[in-house]
């Protein structure tokens, strides 16, 4: 199956499913100082553990020095499976199955106006 666009998720129903990444990224709009994972403003064009401050795993900071960006298809992939995308990820929330929850969720992350927090 493709990866489908961010014209292909809903904004709004992503709003519902960003619920799930509230208590450990903090809220986005407006920016809310993060509990345990970087903040998630910013997220789509930003390199892979690329901000100051976060304890990333060994992995992820092995996967960022591949230049990996956070774009719509890293996104789909790592959602779907993250402890499996990134052997050795902290992060450790329940993944996001379903195609269109992972859809609406990026196409809410991408419509959000707000401070950058790009490295």
């Amino acid at each position: 199956m493709a990866t489908p666009a961010i014209a292909d998720g809903n904004a709004a129903a992503g709003e519902i499913v960003f619920q799930r990444c509230i208590v450990c990224h903090g809220k986005i709009n407006p920016a809310q100082p993060s509990r345990m994972g970087p903040p998630l403003n910013g997220i789509i064009g930003r390199r892979v553990a690329s901000l100051e401050g976060y304890a990333y795993s060994d992995a992820m900071k092995a996967f960022g020095t591949t230049g990996a960006v956070w774009d719509e298809a890293t996104l789909h992939e790592f959602l779907k499976e993250p402890i499996l995308f990134v052997k050795g990820t902290k992060m450790m929330a329940p993944p996001v199955r379903r195609y269109t929850e992972r859809a609406d969720l990026i196409a809410n992350l991408a419509s959000v106006k707000c401070r950058k927090t790009n490295a």
